[in-house]
């Protein structure tokens, strides 16, 4: 079962509105649109983009593309070669053992700022965020439960309201997702994942700085367990 993940869903059409959108928006819209296929699978690792079927689908013409290739070539999503163009990077072990790491010290921090500053509005959004989650666990609705997982996430970090932390949190926010997305977990493993959800409710809820960090680094650690155990398995089949 994937962990934490949730079949691609339809985008919305990008060229609906375009006409009346501010450059800045459609670029963000392009840029959006795009990771959006890579971290859920549409284009597998290694895959080409192709340039003239994607300005086709965004209704777009080269340079914008191009702009949005390279902010996700900058978030390591996508890996440029001179004479060869664009394609979609690999993820290995070593990635794994790399990023994880990172992103568990970086919600870790986000955490234990989180139980200093969150608002009360903030904190009831979170816990309605958890039950619907919850609800779609037990219905096991994936791709629901997966987007408020997510959510959940942010919350986190946006009540931390720490800049620099969003900015290098988003700098590989990508990148992790794809590998979750690769992954296939145990029913075991999505039941521990709902119960460490559940001690990081509490630790909010008691404003617990310290215990909310050590909770959200070792559901990263969890994390990446389980995508290189997915990694492994998927190279022994290849």
């Amino acid at each position: 079962m994937p962990d934490d993940s949730s079949p691609s869903e339809a985008l919305p059409n990008p060229r609906e509105g375009r006409a009346s959108l501010p450059r800045s928006l459609l670029h963000d819209d392009v840029v959006a649109g795009l990771r959006t296929m890579i971290v859920e699978g549409e284009f597998a690792p290694g895959s080409r983009l192709a340039e003239k079927e994607l300005c086709e689908r965004f209704g777009i013409s080269r340079t914008p593309l191009r702009e949005a290739i390279r902010v996700l070539a900058s978030e390591g999503l996508v890996v440029l070669t001179p004479n060869r163009g664009a394609s979609v990077s690999k993820v290995t072990a070593d990635d794994v053992d790399e990023m994880f790491p990172v992103m568990g010290s970086l919600e870790a921090l986000a955490g234990e700022l989180a139980c200093l500053r969150i608002t009360e509005d903030q904190l009831a959004e979170t816990r309605a965020l958890h039950y619907q989650m919850i609800l779609h666990y037990q219905r096991r609705e994936l791709a629901e439960y997966f987007h408020l997982n997510q959510a959940i996430h942010e919350k986190i970090l946006e009540a931390a309201a720490n800049i620099t932390l969003s900015a290098m949190h988003r700098s590989l926010e990508g990148r992790i997702r794809r590998a979750r997305y690769m992954a296939n977990m145990s029913e075991d493993r999505w039941s521990q994942a709902v119960g460490e959800h559940e001690a990081m409710l509490s630790a909010l809820n008691d404003r617990d700085g310290p215990r909310l960090a050590k909770i959200l680094k070792e559901h990263l650690q969890n994390k990446c367990d389980t995508v290189k155990e997915s990694l492994l398995v998927q190279a022994g089949n290849q």
